[in-house]
Parts: structure tokens; sequence; C-alpha cells
């Protein structure tokens, strides 16, 4: 995968990475142990610089840099250069590229490892990377499925939407299945309905139409499940309620789930018992505000977290399950009065999703409440070892820069 000269530049900036968190490496914790930390001043790092975070000693590197004359840094437009969202793939399968799309007129793609700008694409279409060849994404326009190799811009059509307009991947939070053969697309039927279909690219087969159109309030999106069996697709009632519908791949409805965002803002994964499961924050009860799992094919709701200033949940830690990595919000004055609260602010933690409880907290990310740009969506690579994460930097309004935090998986460095 690399040539020698990579290797030594890999080589060289992990025993970087590995003599700044050598001391402080110690055994994963407990969120019924964790503690409020107020995050110290820390100036902004610069471009490209290993950076250890002051509480945790995790190693973290800025790997945009929008509003500055950087030389050599990808060409951003704008006052934010980041990933795409939370639950979008950011590292392609062997984690050797790392896509930046919001703000950088395009795709602009970064050395995986050492985080150095390769170069930009832009093909105006939706595209999730393949999980297992490094090579490809997957893309969506409005009449097609193609499989695209943005190394050397060659697209090849796998799928052609006869019969059908506006084909959509998701749209926005649409996955592929962990296999990568299946994923959902959103479309208009030639009778002018909207609906959604499962499509497998392996054996080049079409499911059953869904009827969208025909179910109460305004869909936001359908997707694969990860197992690629499950249809998930959330609707917005008249009245702001946000509920969700679980189908088979044949169109079967199998869930309604009438509660309000019971999860929402969250990604689907497969977790240690083989359920496909969705990932979230609740927003309704007995569990509003905490961060819930819920099983797709019945139901079922385990409560990961409780009440908290979370915004995000990704699953994209695809080849190590079990886990959720959570992006915080909020200010050290507000959640430091709320005691039965998880005590955690403009943070970035991971934390397993079998109900132990059992987390690592991963980046303090000087990020101040603001607007959607400047979110922190943080995302995990495939095998979890690096996080994604966008930051403000203490500045409202201010440029919005992508940090990756690289994690020791099996251990954090939190004491």
């Amino acid at each position: 995968m690399f040539g020698a000269s990579k290797h030594a530049v890999f080589g060289a900036l992990m025993a970087l990475v590995t003599g700044l968190t050598l001391a402080a490496a110690v055994a994963n914790d407990q969120l019924a142990a964790a503690k409020f930390t107020n995050a110290p001043a820390l100036a902004l790092p610069g471009y490209l610089r290993p950076t250890a975070d002051p509480t945790f000693g995790v190693v973290f590197t800025r790997v945009t840099a929008p509003g500055e004359k950087t030389a050599g840094a990808p060409p951003c437009v704008g006052v934010y250069c980041t990933h795409r969202y939370s639950s979008a793939q950011a590292w392609n399968a062997d984690q050797s590229l790392l896509v930046i799309v919001n703000g950088c007129g395009g795709m602009c793609f970064l050395d995986g490892l050492t985080f150095k700008y390769l170069y930009s694409r832009n093909t105006g279409d939706e595209c999730e990377w393949h999980t297992t060849d490094a090579t490809r994404m997957i893309c969506v326009s409005p009449r097609e499925v193609y499989s695209w190799v943005p190394a050397r811009n060659a697209k090849t059509v796998l799928y052609r939407g006869e019969g059908y307009s506006r084909l959509q991947f998701g749209p926005y939070k649409g996955n592929l299945s962990f296999d990568s053969n299946r994923l959902v697309l959103r479309a208009m039927s030639a009778s002018g309905a909207m609906v959604a279909f499962a499509y497998d690219l392996a054996t080049k087969t079409k499911y059953p139409d869904i009827a969208v159109s025909d179910l109460p309030g305004k869909n936001g999106y359908c997707s694969i499940s990860p197992s690629g069996r499950y249809v998930f697709c959330p609707q917005t009632l008249w009245d702001g309620l946000e509920t969700a519908y679980v189908f088979s791949v044949e169109g079967k409805q199998l869930q309604n789930w009438t509660e309000h965002h019971r999860p929402g803002h969250g990604d689907m994964t497969i977790d240690t018992d083989g359920h496909d499961v969705y990932v979230g924050i609740s927003k309704a009860a007995p569990d509003k505000y905490h961060v819930i799992k819920r099983r797709l094919h019945d139901g079922v709701v385990t409560d990961l977290a409780p009440t908290g200033e979370v915004q995000h949940a990704s699953t994209r830690s695809i080849k190590r399950p079990g886990w959720v990595y959570l992006s915080y919000a909020g200010t050290a004055t507000g959640v430091s009065k709320q005691k039965d609260w998880a005590p955690f602010y403009q943070e970035v933690v991971a934390l397993k999703i079998d109900g132990s409880g059992e987390l690592q907290r991963i980046a303090q990310t000087h990020n101040v409440p603001d607007n959607y740009w400047s979110e922190t969506h943080a995302s995990p690579s495939p095998d979890g070892s690096m996080v994604i994460w966008s930051s403000n930097w203490g500045q409202v309004g201010g440029p919005v820069s992508d940090f990756v935090s690289r994690i020791p998986v099996g251990g954090t460095q939190v004491k």
C-alpha cells in the first residue's frame, strides 16, 4: 500500500505519537466514574502539527486550514473546511485516504495517515466510500448508481434507474451495507410518487418499492441497515414530531417508532449480539436527552448514557463494532452545574454500546456553540484508531477546521 518514503514518514509520525502518549496511557474509563473536566486554555495548533491534548494526552492534528494562506493545505473556500457528517465515512477502506467535503469546492482528498493534501475531484453527486475496496466510492446521480475511482476520475455505471427520476443516496444520510453490496435509493416513480427501494449491487437485484409518499409527514431520508436486511426511513410529521419506520428489503413494514426522535442524530451499526441497531439521542420519555440504542427489528431500547449536551453519534468504526463516538457541545458553566448529567462538554467520547458504560475520552474540542457548520460531527476511521472532528476553537463565527485524534484501540489516555 505504501512506498518506502511514505513508510518512513508514517514511522516517524507514529514514534512522535507514541512518545507523547505513552506515559499517560491507562485502562478505559467507566461512565459512572467519569468526572467533569474543565478544558485548559490551548492555542490553536498549527496546520499538520501533532499536539497532545493537555488533559487526556491523546495526540491530535489539525488537517485543514480555512481562511489561511498555508502552503500545501487543502484549497478551502470560506470559513469552514470539514468532513461531510458524523455518519458519513471519512476514510476509505484501508484508511489510506481521507476525504474533506464541506467548504472544499468539491472533494479534497488527503493522505489518510499523514493528512497531507493530495488532490481534488468533483462529481457533483453524493458519494460514499466502498467498505472493502479502498480505491472506490459508490455514487448516486439523479439517473444512475455508479462506481467511481477518485484517483483516476474513472466512472463505471452499476445501475440505471429506468422508470425512475431524481435518484438520491438517502439523501445525505444514506450509507452502504457493511459489505457494500446493498444501498437504498429514494426516487420519484413514473407516476410522480416518492418511493424508496433497496438495490443489491452484487446480484443486480432491485427490491420492491416502498411507498414513502403514503407515509404520514415528510420523509427525511431512507437508508439500508448495516446487515443489508432492513430499510430505515425517518419521517417528520406536520406538528414537528420526528418518527421512524423500519421495513424489510422486500418492503414489509416491521416497525413504526411513534415517539419523537427516539433516537435521532445518530447512526446504524451491528451490536455484539448481532442485531442491526440505531444509536443516537432520544428526545422523548422515558429517556429524553439520553444516548440510546434501538434494535431495528423489534424496537427494543437500551439506555447507554444519561442526559447531556451530546449532539451527534457515529458508528463508522465498522471494523471495531460495539462502539459509538459521541460529539458533546455545551459550556463548562452549564454542564458543571448539572450533577446528574453526563459530565462532558465540548468533548469527543467513545462509548461501548453494550450498556456496560465503558468509555474512552478522546478530545476536548474547544468548539463553542455557534451554527450547524461549526458543530463537531466526530466520525471515526473504520478500525476506530482515528477520529476526525471539527472546531471553531473558541471563536463564534470564526474559521472551522478539521482535526484528527489518534486513539490507542483498547486503551485511553484519560486519568
